[in-house]
């Protein structure tokens, strides 16, 4: 099995960077495991405090459960990834059932800068993007698909996306096999990284 990391900031191009790669591999190749589908749960909280969770903070995420479902898949196991909702910020009671393939896709803001996870990436790459693109992409997101206001979105950037990303995020670029800068519109890139894959799907 070949885990494959794909790390960057909010906005990025992360995402299209994926389905870009899973579009040129056989179908049922690739496994994608969202680092976003690990957020802890936070239904103990009232809804106004869920609203105010930095999300692009290492402490919001459930590592150990991410862990050991890669671990899980290493091991040929089915897992059950947990559904989390952004206009909630709670957890699913439902969840999905992941079956093992010959290659999985670790995607997320956060995931190279965790050492465990990252010791059990065959490849780390990191999707660079310029800081006014990620924040056009951030707002058209966070308006279409998670309800914020435009006022929002700009006060949340201010206040966590923008700091986090510097503390937390672009660090991790150092550690990264590859570097994908313009995000999912560098083709060349993306096709680099797509042979790659198709070599270790050939072995």
């Amino acid at each position: 099995m070949l885990i494959v990391g794909i790390a960057g900031g909010t906005g990025s191009g992360k995402t299209t960077v994926v389905r870009k790669i899973i579009k040129k591999l056989p179908k049922g190749s690739v496994t994608v495991i969202p680092q976003d589908s690990y957020y802890k749960d936070n239904s103990h909280l009232p809804l106004d405090e869920r609203q105010k969770i930095n999300f692009d903070h290492p402490d919001a995420i459930e590592w150990p459960l991410l862990i050991e479902h890669i671990n899980d898949l290493k091991s040929q196991k089915e897992v059950h990834q947990p559904i989390y909702s952004y206009l909630t910020c709670v957890r699913s009671e439902d969840s999905i059932l992941i079956q093992p393939s010959p290659v999985v896709i670790i995607e997320g803001i956060l995931i190279l800068g965790h050492k465990a996870l990252r010791n059990l990436m065959d490849l780390k790459v990191f999707v660079s993007a310029d800081a006014d693109d990620r924040l056009s992409r951030v707002i058209q997101r966070d308006i279409i698909e998670r309800g914020r206001s435009v006022t929002n979105v700009l006060d949340r950037y201010d206040k966590t996306v923008k700091p986090s990303h510097l503390q937390f995020i672009e660090p991790t670029k150092r550690y990264a096999d590859i570097i994908v800068p313009q995000g999912g519109n560098n083709d060349v890139a993306i096709n680099l990284l797509t042979k790659f894959i198709q070599q270790n799907l050939t072995k």
